[in-house]
């Protein structure tokens, strides 16, 4: 919000648009923007200069996005979406399609508007997957709510130009900022534009991957950018916590593969046995002061 608390123009009749930035990147969060204000500024909203935020220059959506953060008349919120949590809905037993994750985001953000007392009556949003079924889904979980879900609703209403320009730029300052916690493996930041068919990033990803451990946290490894690089890794296998009982009742501790994420086995037993020795151990355990135990 532009200022704190909830304005007088909330109470009256408002529309909303809905979009997003890094729906395709591998690298990085999926970030969903959202802008509102009063059917009574539409008008006003129009002569802002908002545009589709991909047709814009950096300096014009930063100038734009803290314009919008200052007007007193807009509303604006977003929900930014952890690339590991992307991955972990997409590769879980019961998968969660990114379409799906898209639709929650959308819906998270009418709920939270709502829940602040915001008089919702339209929303505009660009079409994920099925157009009229998108509608519909919406229309019948706020059925006092028009929906307008349209290809390219970013060129088409200001109000999701606006939205689009605070996604994008939240997006963009989200990669700027990110802390890379696996600063051991001296990671660099030079990772392009984030897409897979950048070759900048390609070439990231080649040089930051591990046979252990994977991909660093800012890289969606549910993305097929990353399968080519499994065959480098080791397997993995994780003692289970939960104990198994044999047919005489006893029980026995049992062992699951980390397949979900991707890891296959092309190393032998003793490439693990060197990576936790004391000599050979990686990185991640020295700067951590972590040490092989055998006895609690």
């Amino acid at each position: 919000m532009g200022s704190e608390g909830l304005p007088k123009w909330a109470a009256n009749p408002c529309i909303m648009g809905i979009d997003e930035a890094g729906r395709g990147p591998v690298l990085g969060p999926m970030v969903y923007g959202c802008l509102y204000c009063a059917h009574s500024y539409q008008k006003t909203l129009s002569t802002l200069k908002f545009a589709d935020s991909k047709t814009l220059k950096e300096e014009k959506r930063e100038e734009l996005f803290e314009n919008l953060k200052a007007d007193e008349s807009i509303g604006w919120a977003v929900d930014v979406i952890d690339p590991r949590e992307l991955s972990a809905k997409m590769l879980k037993k019961n998968k969660i399609n990114l379409n799906e994750i898209s639709h929650e985001s959308a819906i998270g953000l009418i709920n939270r508007t709502l829940s602040m007392g915001v008089l919702l009556t339209e929303v505009y949003l660009d079409t994920v997957g099925d157009t009229e079924k998108y509608r519909v889904k919406l229309s019948e979980r706020f059925p006092n709510i028009k929906f307008v879900v349209a290809k390219k609703a970013d060129s088409l209403y200001p109000v999701v130009s606006g939205a689009s320009i605070v996604a994008k730029v939240t997006r963009d300052r989200a990669l700027r900022e990110w802390t890379l916690d696996e600063t051991v493996e001296e990671l660099h930041r030079s990772f392009g534009s984030g897409y897979p068919g950048d070759p900048q990033t390609k070439a990231w990803l080649k040089d930051h991957k591990h046979s252990v451990f994977g991909f660093p946290s800012l890289v969606r490894f549910s993305w097929g950018t990353c399968t080519s690089y499994y065959k480098d890794f080791v397997e993995v296998l994780w003692e289970c916590d939960a104990a198994d009982e044999d047919d005489n009742g006893k029980t026995n501790k049992r062992q699951m593969k980390l397949t979900s994420a991707g890891f296959t086995s092309s190393k032998k037993r003793k490439s693990e046995e060197i990576e936790s020795s004391s000599k050979g151990r990686c990185k991640f355990f020295q700067a951590r002061k972590l040490e092989l135990l055998s006895d609690f």
